[in-house]
């Protein structure tokens, strides 16, 4: 799923299309960490004896030899779970992601500081002036979309300009740093480029939609905006998984039957039209496991990434997989499209009061004329970017329930508690196992690796035979 704060960085465009993308595309990067869904519970041999998929064990096996029912504490088996990570590694971990605690208040602080820039200077009202000029008696095309298109193209590339120092630090820098990241700098700035591209073309496409709005409904254009936002969100969730993520990665067919049968199995008994299992080459970018289960019409499409076929257990990705398929069954993807637009609404509504009010004080010195006037998006990005850093722990808040909800229906389905409770602990190089109860209100948009493995726990208490005997 994509990172929600990432959109800090970038234009109300990638704020909106982001919301959208978090909704439907939970899937290379953010439904990929549930990989901590469900392991065998009711399989005894399942803790230990597990077949391996591509590596050797890791060494996380069941810390519990004997179980009794009676005598079974997921409280205390879920301590037992966390102390079978050495320290160095959960000091580690911990301090890679509280790192992004900062990170996320310095993306905000640039985009806030961009924005400031753009309006301070005049550059916005002189890229607004700029476009006026030379699509000025054009009769090839309608004169204000064009208008429109020539202020957008140089406002991507001054703020992706601009931003690239952090965006560069952030996941380049960093992610080698920490031993995530397996991309050389070239084959890397080569994606962004891409990246960028497919953002300035989408983006643009957004702000004359956006821009058409302003123009024709000056009063209301806060209520036809968050409907031309939500179809626009819709059709990229539609079309990213099918159209987008092939630039970036290779998809082929897994032709082991130990994995690719199971999964299959899975997805004919809760109804998902899917025949084949796909393998992405994520391994070439990241370290990171990940899977998703997406696609509509007739192009749902099962994937996992190679770093999970090599890192994990059958039993592991058993557990993924069905708790990405819990995010295809239970309609998360149209549910999170439905909260981004709830959200938008009343972002946008905020944003009109707050908007207006700018525009009477500095909209003289800004060269800012009205909402319909391109000159005044850096101001539009300011406020909801505000908007959304302070909605933070809410948007967190939201995912975070989907995510939870997808972890109960992939225990259910896969029947994995100790296959979930290993697979967290190997995401947990990158997420903090551990923390305070406010840290994973505010930051987190997973359940933490605590709360995931006490779900497995508790659900194998309720499961366990008399006696369980562990080899």
């Amino acid at each position: 799923m994509i990172n929600i704060h990432a959109v800090m960085t970038k234009s109300p465009i990638l704020i909106l299309l982001s919301l959208g993308v978090v909704s439907a595309l939970m899937s290379v990067g953010g439904l990929a960490s549930p990989a901590e869904t469900a392991p065998p519970a009711i399989s005894e041999k399942s803790s230990s004896v597990e077949p391996r998929a591509g590596i050797n064990d890791s060494g996380l096996s069941s810390p519990a030899g004997i179980v009794n029912t009676k005598s079974f504490d997921p409280a205390a088996a879920t301590k037992a779970w966390l102390a079978t990570v050495p320290q160095e590694k959960r000091q580690k971990s911990d301090r890679y992601f509280e790192g992004g605690y900062w990170l996320l208040l310095w993306n905000f602080l640039v985009a806030v500081a961009i924005s400031i820039f753009l309006l301070e200077s005049g550059i916005s009202a002189r890229l607004r002036d700029f476009a006026e000029r030379i699509c000025t008696g054009s009769s090839w095309l309608p004169q204000f979309p064009l208008q429109i298109a020539c202020y957008a193209i140089p406002y991507f590339l001054i703020v992706g300009t601009l931003g690239f120092p952090l965006d560069f630090y952030e996941h380049f820098v960093r992610e080698h740093q920490y031993g995530l990241a397996t991309q050389s700098f070239l084959p890397w700035f080569r994606e962004q480029w891409i990246g960028f591209g497919l953002t300035m073309f989408g983006g643009t496409i957004l702000l004359i939609a956006l821009y058409a709005v302003f123009r024709r409904a000056p009063r209301t254009w806060w209520v036809w905006g968050t409907v031309v936002a939500v179809l626009f969100m819709t059709v990229v969730v539609v079309i990213t998984p099918v159209f987008v993520e092939p630039l970036f990665n290779t998809y082929k067919p897994i032709t082991n039957p130990e994995i690719r049968n199971p999964i299959l199995a899975m997805a004919q008994a809760n109804q998902i039209p899917a025949r084949q299992v796909f393998e992405v080459d994520a391994s070439r970018q990241t370290t990171r496991v990940s899977a998703n289960v997406a696609g509509f019409l007739g192009t749902t499409r099962i994937a996992l990434n190679d770093n999970l076929i090599k890192q994990c257990t059958l039993p592991e990705i058993r557990a993924v997989m069905a708790h990405e398929m819990g995010h295809y069954v239970l309609n998360h993807g149209a549910k999170l499209l439905t909260y981004s637009a709830i959200f938008i609404v009343i972002g946008l509504a905020l944003t009109r009061q707050i908007f207006d009010t700018a525009v009477r004080r500095r909209g003289v010195k800004w060269g800012v004329r009205g909402i319909a006037d391109p000159a005044g998006l850096p101001l539009l990005v300011l406020i909801l970017s505000t908007l959304l850093f302070i909605a933070t722990p809410l948007l967190n808040t939201v995912v975070r329930v989907t995510e939870r909800e997808a972890d109960a229906f992939g225990i259910n389905t896969a029947r994995e508690p100790d296959g979930m409770a290993k697979v967290t602990l190997k995401l947990g190089a990158y997420r903090k196992l551990d923390p305070t109860p406010i840290e994973e209100f505010i930051f987190f948009d997973h359940p933490s690796g605590r709360a995931r493995i006490r779900m497995a726990m508790e659900w194998k208490a309720a499961n366990l035979p008399c006696v369980e005997i562990v080899p």
